[in-house]
């Protein structure tokens, strides 16, 4: 079950991430434990998760894939700090608890989390275990470096906030998507297949196929929770995205056919790693639990 699953590889990641924030110098305290709070007040792993389960859909040792796991993680902790703070969406609770910047101050968050970022980077240099050719090293480096920039996440970022109170069209929604939420998620699954060690060509298409639907997936069951969640189970603000007058698939679409098209990108991953045999179980799974999550 998805649930057992969860839980040893979110002790595995956890185990591994709380290595990273030991201070090396009395006078960084602080901001250490800014960084950590930022990682380790919660979350469902679902990133380090499609690391490990891409990394065994390929038949490889999930304990090459720590260095990728806590990389992916670092990096959205990183994003979700930066996007809390009050020149981006100006929240005050993630995950049920203060974000960081109301937690620490303003200028501790935005320095925690330009630490996070790079930590992410020294995480996976840092991996004894990843594949030893460099051409791999580097091509797993360049995945995650892209989709954390300006062709992926923070270019996502961007469009979001120039998007407030403009009504896109499908297209442009989805552009939008694929950039802020689709591309960490479609390097998570990279990072995994390469750091198995088995990778090829076909294989690497396959998982972005899947990659790709669950990433759109996870932004249309964001959108949906948004206006039927509460703020409990959320641990986030119900309703913010409408109160910024955000864009969003149930706005779009009406509710029922962006539940029905979450359903359709899930359907669409499925078969996407049917290929992979009983191996991809647990990246069935995790689609599965993406269009399922109440939270």
């Amino acid at each position: 079950m998805i649930g057992d699953y969860q839980k040893r590889c979110q002790q595995r990641v956890d185990s591994s991430l709380e290595t990273l924030f030991h201070p090396p110098r009395p006078q960084l305290e602080r901001l250490y434990q800014a960084m950590r709070y930022s990682v380790m007040n919660g979350g469902k792993r679902v990133r380090p998760l499609l690391v490990y389960a891409a990394c065994e859909a390929l038949g490889g040792d999930s304990a090459k894939a720590d260095g990728a796991a806590c990389a992916v993680e670092l990096i959205h902790a990183y994003s979700l700090v930066h996007d809390d703070l009050p020149a981006m969406d100006d929240d005050d609770l993630r995950r049920g608890q203060p974000t960081t910047h109301k937690a620490f101050d303003e200028a501790c968050a935005i320095l925690a989390g330009d630490g996070l970022q790079s930590l992410a980077f020294e995480a996976l240099a840092g991996d004894a275990l990843n594949p030893s050719d460099p051409s791999l090293r580097l091509e797993m480096f360049t995945s995650l470096a892209r989709a954390a920039g300006p062709a992926g996440m923070v270019g996502g970022q961007a469009i979001d906030l120039g998007s407030v109170g403009l009504k896109l069209d499908r297209t442009a929604l989805e552009l939008m998507h694929r950039h802020k939420t689709g591309a960490l998620i479609e390097a998570s699954v990279r990072l995994g297949a390469l750091a198995s060690g088995q990778a090829d060509a076909e294989k690497l298409a396959s998982l972005q196929q899947y990659a790709q639907a669950i990433g759109l997936a996870f932004q249309v069951q964001d959108d949906i929770l948004d206006v039927e969640s509460d703020t409990a189970t959320l641990g986030k603000h119900q309703g913010a995205d409408i109160a910024r007058d955000k864009p969003t698939y149930p706005a779009l679409l009406g509710m029922e056919s962006a539940k029905a098209y979450a359903l359709e990108l899930r359907d669409l991953a499925l078969e996407a790693v049917a290929p992979f045999g009983e191996r991809a179980e647990p990246l069935r799974q995790l689609a599965c639990f993406i269009v399922e999550r109440r939270s």
